[in-house]
């Protein structure tokens, strides 16, 4: 389930100073098990050195289509045929309004002119100046680029080498190859949308304390993340967590069971699937205090009395449209014991077709898991893995179910 795992990238760079997220790229890429080949064009290498990424990716480094290494001197139909992908990272306006052209006179535009483009895919990462990205000609030039077939990655926004802010910086590295492994995941849930809570809920005590609970939010994160690239349409409702939005993904934050509660309510009805990953506070304090509860020096200890939360994932199960078909339920279990009898009592009682079971303080914070999925059948495991990879195989064994007549 490692999507990049055995691809061969062509990594294109062209002139500018985001070259230098190139060397962290190939790492990541190398790190995935890819192999990556390196072309750079010459204004490429006044920002980095092709020493710096021969050494990354273990591989000569390319720049000149009359370079001699090739037996038959032509490294532009050599390279092209040998890809998987072809990677601009990053892609200068310079270099749009070359592909535009179908210009060919340096080694990088003559092997994405010359590469089998039925089966060599062609991926840009723009890199440049606010001005210059927002330009009439470089949009221009790009619509026409991805017209010809090409696949626009997008920009991201923020402070500039230039010193200004906006839209034309090139995307993390992180988020490229996180792309890079969307672009190649099967596309198995093409027309869904998926709902997916993720995360803790915080139950407030006082403005300062409150009831919460271990999870990261790592799992359901990384199922958003699986089932964007599946080609869903994903909605993430979380707590109060500490990660990165996954890319392509449409973010909702929460604190309270309540207010979980009420943001998957507002989306349910455009859901073709719903998965309850999160870890929500079954109860909560029945008053939270205006101010901060303090300790007198009398030695007594406050008496907190608890209300229990709303049942997410049951009224969602429950809804018209679920026990209707139209919405496919999956619920999570963190147990600390006796996990497949919970699990089954869990699914059970929630009335939902899958249940995803797991030991909670085996798995809170970490980057790994293992998970055991219940239905009426019975049951099976995932073993232990990244997160990620269990999210991919759930993500496929979901898509299995919902095309069952």
């Amino acid at each position: 389930m490692n999507l990049l795992a055995g691809k061969h990238i062509v990594l294109g760079l062209s002139g500018g100073v985001a070259c230098y997220k190139a060397a962290e790229l190939v790492r990541l890429l190398t790190r995935a098990q890819a192999t990556v080949q390196v072309v750079m064009t010459e204004a490429a290498q006044q920002f980095i050195t092709p020493v710096t990424l021969q050494a990354l990716s273990g591989r000569p480094v390319y720049g000149s289509q009359w370079d001699a290494r090739p037996d038959n001197n032509m490294a532009h139909i050599n390279l092209s045929r040998q890809a998987d992908a072809v990677l601009i990272a990053p892609c200068s306006a310079d270099f749009i309004a070359r592909l535009a052209q179908g210009r060919c006179d340096e080694l990088l535009s003559l092997l994405c002119l010359a590469r089998p483009a039925e089966r060599v895919p062609l991926l840009l990462a723009p890199a440049m100046n606010r001005e210059m990205w927002a330009h009439p000609a470089t949009q221009r030039n790009l619509a026409q680029v991805v017209q010809d077939g090409a696949v626009n990655l997008g920009v991201g926004c923020g402070e500039q080498a230039c010193g200004e802010t906006g839209d034309g910086r090139m995307l993390e590295a992180e988020e490229i190859a996180e792309e890079l492994a969307a672009f190649f995941s099967p596309k198995l849930l093409t027309g869904q949308r998926l709902l997916i809570t993720a995360g803790p809920t915080f139950e407030a005590i006082d403005p300062v304390r409150g009831i919460t609970n271990l999870s990261s939010g790592k799992m359901g994160f990384a199922i958003a993340r699986a089932a964007r690239a599946a080609g869903a349409q994903v909605t993430l409702v979380a707590g109060p967590v500490h990660l990165p939005t996954p890319r392509g993904v449409r973010r909702i934050n929460v604190v309270s069971a309540r207010n979980m509660l009420e943001a998957v309510e507002g989306q349910w009805d455009a859901a073709s699937i719903f998965i309850a990953t999160a870890a929500v506070a079954d109860w909560r304090p029945a008053h939270n205090a205006e101010h901060k509860i303090k300790k007198d020096g009398s030695g007594a200890v406050p008496s907190l009395n608890f209300v229990e939360n709303p049942d997410i994932l049951a009224r969602v199960a429950q809804s018209p449209r679920a026990q209707a078909g139209e919405l496919f339920c999956v619920g999570f279990a963190a147990e600390s014991e006796n996990l497949l009898q919970h699990a089954q009592a869990k699914r059970a009682r929630k009335g939902v077709p899958l249940l995803v079971g797991n030991i909670g303080p085996a798995t809170f914070g970490q980057d790994d898991n293992a998970l055991l999925l219940v239905d009426a059948q019975g049951h099976r495991e995932l073993p232990r893995a990244s997160k990620q990879i269990l999210a991919q195989q759930l993500v496929a064994e979901i898509a299995t179910r919902c095309r069952r007549p």
